[in-house]
């Protein structure tokens, strides 16, 4: 786990929302990370993923449910890097 943004299994169950209503993602991870990497930036401020295990924050003694923008932009980022090391 990094110090900025949690990690949690790429293969692990969760949902991509978008506070305005749009019909929510229901896959892996992976996959809503994937699909979040393709939103414009209004989207990205308004999208959060809902995890089925929580995972632990960097500063925090709470684990969360929910990874915000940032969070999830640390993730895509981290999915491009291992991708282009394969």
């Amino acid at each position: 786990m990094t110090d900025k943004s949690p990690t949690p299994a790429w293969d692990q169950p969760a949902t991509l929302i978008d506070l305005d209503g749009t019909t929510p993602l229901i896959a892996t991870i992976r996959d809503c990370v994937r699909h979040f990497a393709m939103f414009k930036p209004a989207a990205k401020a308004d999208a959060r993923i809902l995890l089925t295990a929580p995972v632990a924050r960097a500063g925090r003694k709470t684990r969360t449910w929910v990874l915000n923008p940032d969070e999830i932009d640390a993730l895509a980022y981290q999915l491009a890097v291992e991708q282009h090391d394969d």
